[in-house]
């Protein structure tokens, strides 16, 4: 096989698919922008505009169950944060600590049984790659900013000249927050679960009065895709394709709705981070997690990767197409679209796995095969990454 990904441009028809509507936001009121932020907003809780809409069947989870958490006892809680033999490229040789081999292969991408934009399921080929055995931890982070004095998109001003109309006191330092409702006024609206937080950045993901203090294990959040992938070059490395994400996630279970099988819980445990009860009216928290959980509290796939759903949304190297094309392809990788998601003057960036806010009955996307269009300049509290080393 090329190990060089097969470049791909596609023609974005509908703006975030047929399973979405652009919306604006109140409190972001420039034209361009707005839709912008709003094309990112749709997906920070999985798609406001299908807050309510049925979830996949394939997806559906009895709520009369009282599962269990997966991992006991948690010895993920043990765990640093920091894999042994972690440090940055050194005279060209990318540093592969903390990493899985996932074997080349050819598999089915994509569902038809899942949301539209999962369709259409195509066969791909990949070359074999190493990926990061967990998420990208505050640790990690943590060194690599100490390292080379890298300031996030977050904790920057943001240029008016490249944010036109923006007001002002949304181009401070800051990033966008989930806040818990707190009555069922605001239900039926989900934009209103999310806010601009001046001061919310990776050390502060939910603003200024919050900390990592504690959870130097925890997947890093509030990261764009540019830190995303700063980070990735500094230890010689790339983000994932979304074939590499999606086959390295899927463990072996090629067509299986989960990484684990075809059922939301095995014997009665919960399997991934994710939301338990009617979102957003109340987390049972059954899964022993309200917000991220420590990398590695769950079991890993077939392959040894840990989260591949749930916890946090993980960033990919490709463009947003509102479908898979239908041929068959090798190593792809969407690098541009001829009509960016929502007007976005850089393309969206497709996330995947789902996260800690995916529930039953709302954005059903911890699985290999979802997949989100995300605006590449927006952080947020549930969305993180891991990085990928393809062979020479």
């Amino acid at each position: 096989m090329n190990s060089t990904p097969t470049i791909e441009r596609r023609r974005v028809g509908a703006p975030l698919g047929a399973s979405r509507a652009p919306r604006r936001v109140a409190w972001l009121a420039a034209p361009r922008l707005a839709l912008s932020w709003a094309a990112g907003l749709s997906v920070l809780a999985g798609a406001a505009a299908v807050v309510f809409a049925a979830a996949p069947a394939a997806a559906a989870e009895a709520t009369t169950e009282a599962p269990t958490a997966a991992a006991a006892p948690r010895l993920c809680t043990a765990y640093s944060g920091v894999p042994a033999g972690f440090a940055p490229a050194r005279d060209g040789v990318p540093n592969r600590a903390g990493m899985i081999r996932i074997p080349a292969a050819r598999f089915q991408m994509g569902s038809n049984e899942g949301y539209p934009e999962e369709r259409n399921v195509r066969t791909v080929r990949l070359d074999g790659f190493l990926i990061d055995r967990h998420e990208v931890t505050n640790a990690e982070f943590a060194r690599f900013v100490a390292a080379t004095g890298y300031v996030t998109d977050a904790e920057r001003a943001r240029d008016p000249a490249q944010f036109p109309g923006i007001p002002k006191d949304q181009l401070v330092p800051g990033s966008v927050v989930f806040v818990w409702p707190k009555g069922t006024e605001q239900f039926d609206d989900a934009y209103r679960w999310w806010k601009f937080q001046p001061g919310a950045n990776w050390r502060h993901p939910f603003g200024p009065g919050s900390s990592i203090a504690g959870k130097d294990n925890h997947p890093v959040v509030q990261v764009t895709y540019d830190d995303a992938k700063a980070y990735a070059k500094w230890l010689g490395r790339d983000l994932p394709t979304e074939a590499e994400y999606e086959y390295a996630a899927r463990g072996g279970l090629d067509g299986d709705t989960y990484p684990w099988g075809n059922t939301p819980t095995v014997q009665g445990r919960y399997m991934a981070n994710t939301w338990q009860g009617d979102f957003p009216a109340k987390n049972l928290v059954r899964d022993g997690y309200k917000g991220t959980a420590p990398v590695g509290c769950f079991p890993a796939n077939g392959y040894g990767m840990f989260d591949p759903v749930g916890n946090v949304w993980q960033w990919t190297k490709d463009a947003y197409q509102d479908r898979h094309p239908k041929d068959e392809a090798e190593n792809p990788l969407v690098v541009t679209v001829s009509q960016p998601v929502d007007t976005l003057e850089r393309p969206a960036r497709v996330i995947k796995g789902g996260s800690f806010l995916c529930a039953p009955n709302f954005c059903v996307r911890y699985r290999p095969s979802s997949r989100q269009p995300q605006d590449p300049t927006l952080g947020t509290v549930h969305i993180g990454f891991r990085t990928v080393l393809r062979a020479p």
